[in-house]
Parts: C-alpha cells; structure tokens; sequence
C-alpha cells in the first residue's frame, strides 16, 4: 500500500492531466483528480467530488490532498473534516504541479503521510543547487562519470525513476552537472540541473550502500531509463 493523493483543481482539465503526468513517475500510486464543477464541467470544486476521490484514493495509507487556488484549499479542508476518520488525510499547502510531482515519487519511494505532505509543501522551495562536500567521515565515498544517451536526459519520468530507485538505500547521492549538483533524491532538484542527452554526469555516493547505489545507476543509464 502507498499514500493516495488528490489533486483539487478548479478546471477538471487541469486534474486530469496533472494526474496522468504524475501517474507515469508514481505507477503504484492512487492518483485521483477532483477537477471542475459536476453538471457542466465548469470552472470550480466540487465538495462531493472531493470527498469521493479522498476515499477512493485511500487504500489503507492514508491520502494528501493538494489544491491550485484559495477556494480549492477550503473545499480540500472541508472534504477532510467530513471524513470517518479526519486524521487519514491532510491537505498539504505547496504548488500544485510541483508539490504533486514531489508527493507521488515520494509516495511511490514508500514516505508516509506526514513525509508525502512535507515532500509536497518543500517543493515550492528552490532546489539547492550548489556543490557539496562529503563529510570528512563518510562512509565508503565512491564517484562515477556517465554520459546520459537517452532522449530527454533528466528530465521528468527519468528523474522519477532515478530517485525512487535509490529511495530505500543506505546511502547519500548527489548527481553533478559543471558547477551545479542535485540530490539525487529530489526528482525537482535532479530536474533543475537540465541535463540532457549526450551531457556528462558525475554522480557521487557515500554511506554504507553507496557501492550499489552507483550500481543501480549504472544500471539506469544503462537501459536509457526504461525509455
């Protein structure tokens, strides 16, 4: 089971797409979108819709809500509030194009709620891009170069993959591009280096997985990311 989210968005066009974007990163993720009015397709919420999608995209982990603009968010709080149980969903205040795309690949790495709603409200924030340096203790420190050969490089679906892939290891990873690195956790922050195809990558890991999470990388770039 993983974390549902619903996207609440005053233009059913809007959810639903968002939702089909966001399903290509999160496979396993219930994504549901709550767009638009119910009887003319018109622009607003819908408080039934809301609370229809909430349970359907419930599946045992709770779920997060996300919202475009201000009466979005009221409809998402009244939606909650109605709930058997209120305290299986939130409504997380971030961007609701970035934040659904941090919540998904954060719900697909297996974060819980309260992890998934942070994920999603951190998203409104720059991604750090600046060179770090590995503690002078860390673990095992290895780096590697790669050429990226699939068509759209980092970008999207790839990172998605890139960063549910080492989700659950033991292991810090950072994915640099010239003078700017990315936690390859951040699939916002992997995005935010606009590394394309035929770009040069080194991708450094330390901590106790750090062997095979350049393996799994390797692996990744390997198979063009699945593309």
């Amino acid at each position: 089971m993983t974390v549902g989210i619903v996207l609440v968005s005053h233009s059913a066009k809007l959810a639903e797409g968002l939702a089909e974007l966001t399903a290509q990163m999160a496979p396993d993720v219930r994504i549901m979108a709550a767009g638009g009015l119910p009887d003319d397709g018109g622009l607003g919420t819908d408080y039934d819709e809301v609370v229809a999608a909430t349970q359907r995209a419930d599946s045992g982990d709770g779920v997060v809500l996300l919202y475009d603009l201000g009466s979005a968010q009221m409809t998402a709080e009244l939606a909650v509030e109605s709930l058997a149980d209120p305290s299986a969903a939130v409504v997380a205040d971030g961007p609701l194009v970035e934040g659904a795309v941090a919540a998904a690949v954060a719900a697909q790495g297996g974060a819980d709620r309260k992890a998934v709603a942070e994920a999603a409200a951190s998203a409104g924030l720059a991604p750090d891009l600046s060179l770090v340096d590995a503690p002078p203790d860390a673990d095992g420190a290895q780096e590697k170069e790669f050429t990226l050969t699939n068509e759209v490089g980092l970008h999207a679906r790839p990172a998605a993959v890139l960063a549910r892939s080492l989700a659950s290891l033991d292991a810090e990873v950072t994915v640099r591009l010239g003078e700017q690195e990315a936690d390859a956790r951040s699939v916002l922050a992997l995005m935010s280096l606009g590394a394309r195809q035929g770009d040069r990558i080194a991708v450094r890991a330390y901590g106790s997985q750090a062997a095979e999470a350049l393996a799994k990388v390797t692996e990744l770039v390997d198979s063009n990311f699945g593309e």
